[in-house]
């Protein structure tokens, strides 16, 4: 049975509101939803789709909706699912910078993001395990998983590197040791228990999906010139050198070297914008942080409050266009050719390793998100034990009583704002 426009409409609506807890949890609420629960994509095409959008510069929770989007429904598919899966965070993020400027501490909100902040460790930590039971198939992808913890944790590898690492790993041993980097059998397992999808493993691929050089192209010229007609448009009204102009040029150059998640980005931007262009304060850039990590969206949505300190509603908007709009382009230009590789081990053993991968780079993440939310004021101070608590109670309702993540971040929410209230 084919899921209507309507349908998948509501429900990326409804994913935009309610996806918290950063790419892994994006990606884990995804796969509940769409995997497990309605079925509309299996496992094995989910993982196949998501590896790609591992490889390229953006958000890849962003990226892997607007995939799937594609596979539905077409180019307009695509876009429905990866703008609304940014709009929400958007406006949230615009009304929650206005009330930051105009009223500066807001105790409630400040109350509510403490307890968010430990259930969003507790997210990571269960897509860590969910992925990891699901990738984790023999020694060889334990070994590449621990590995990539190793480089990120203890020698601060840059996440491209670990990337490429693995993929060339996963080429090698697909050749050499197939039966190691097939992961036909775990997509088998997940199929049965789970149970058929629309789009399943077997599913021929519909012909919109299907890879053409005049696709590509045509996809690629359309890119481009809606780049080139938005920043001359903003140039002509603004000049070069004005704020929207120079935000426009600025967050196309981050959008393109935005490999790794939003903390290998952050850097770049926070040089640019507190230092070269004095848009905002390094304070209010980490408060921004704290904004955008505890609402609905990628974080690199930060970028909407430093374009609203900086513009107004108008650089909000123009700092989230420039920075979303390649990952469009590069899906739509990219998932075709990627949909032709599905099934074929030398371009699925290099995505197995790179899966394995990314699970040592999700618990790491896990782990900066706890070490910033138990001590918040670095080493030298407290441990904040009711961090800790709502952290602890968070992964066991995740991880032992399978509760959604919605009703957790709320509750979550709800104790945080209490422990700050009688503290």
């Amino acid at each position: 049975m084919k899921v209507s426009f309507a349908e998948a409409f509501r429900f990326w609506l409804e994913l935009g509101f309610i996806s918290f807890g950063g790419p892994t949890g994006q990606i884990a609420i995804m796969h509940q939803e769409l995997v497990e629960r309605r079925r509309w994509i299996s496992e094995g095409r989910f993982l196949h789709a998501l590896n790609y959008c591992m490889l390229l510069p953006g958000p890849e929770a962003t990226q892997l909706a607007t995939y799937i989007g594609w596979m539905m429904h077409r180019t307009w598919g695509g876009i429905v699912a990866g703008g609304l899966f940014v709009l929400p965070s958007v406006f949230i993020l615009i009304a929650l910078s206005w009330i930051y400027l105009a009223y500066g501490d807001v105790p409630v909100l400040a109350g509510l993001f403490y307890g968010i902040k430990p259930a969003v460790v507790a997210i990571v930590l269960a897509a860590a395990h969910r992925i990891g039971s699901r990738a984790l198939k023999n020694a060889w992808l334990w070994t590449i998983a621990a590995a990539a913890f190793i480089a990120i944790f203890a020698f601060h590898a840059p996440f491209p590197a670990i990337v490429i690492a693995a993929a060339i790993i996963g080429y090698f041993g697909g050749r050499f040791a197939p039966q190691y980097f097939a992961v036909g059998d775990g997509h088998r397992a997940a199929h049965g228990s789970f149970g058929p999808a629309l789009i399943d493993d077997d599913t021929p691929t519909p012909a919109h999906a299907r890879f053409s050089w005049a696709k590509l192209w045509g996809y690629a010229a359309a890119g481009v010139g809606i780049w080139i007609a938005a920043i001359g448009l903003l140039a002509a009204q603004f000049d070069w050198d004005g704020t929207l102009s120079q935000m426009g040029w600025f967050f196309t150059k981050a959008a393109l070297v935005t490999f790794g998640g939003a903390y290998a980005v952050l850097p770049y931007v926070v040089q640019a914008a507190v230092e070269q262009y004095h848009w905002l304060t390094a304070p209010q850039m980490i408060d921004g942080l704290a904004l955008g990590e505890t609402t609905p969206g990628p974080l690199i949505m930060v970028v909407a409050f430093v374009g609203f300190i900086g513009a107004g509603v108008a650089g909000a908007l123009v700092a989230t266009f420039f920075t979303f709009l390649p990952s469009f382009i590069f899906i739509f230009m990219g998932a075709p050719f990627i949909e032709t590789t599905h099934g074929d081990l030398r371009f699925t053993a290099p995505l197995t390793g790179i899966t394995a991968a990314v699970v040592g780079v999700i618990l790491n993440l896990a782990v900066f998100f706890a070490y910033h939310v138990l001590w918040p004021e670095g080493r030298s101070s407290p441990f904040d034990w009711a961090s800790a608590v709502i952290g602890v109670a968070a992964f066991v309702a995740l991880f032992r009583f399978k509760a959604g993540i919605i009703p957790v971040i709320a509750v979550c929410a709800a104790l945080g704002l209490a422990a700050r209230l009688l503290l």
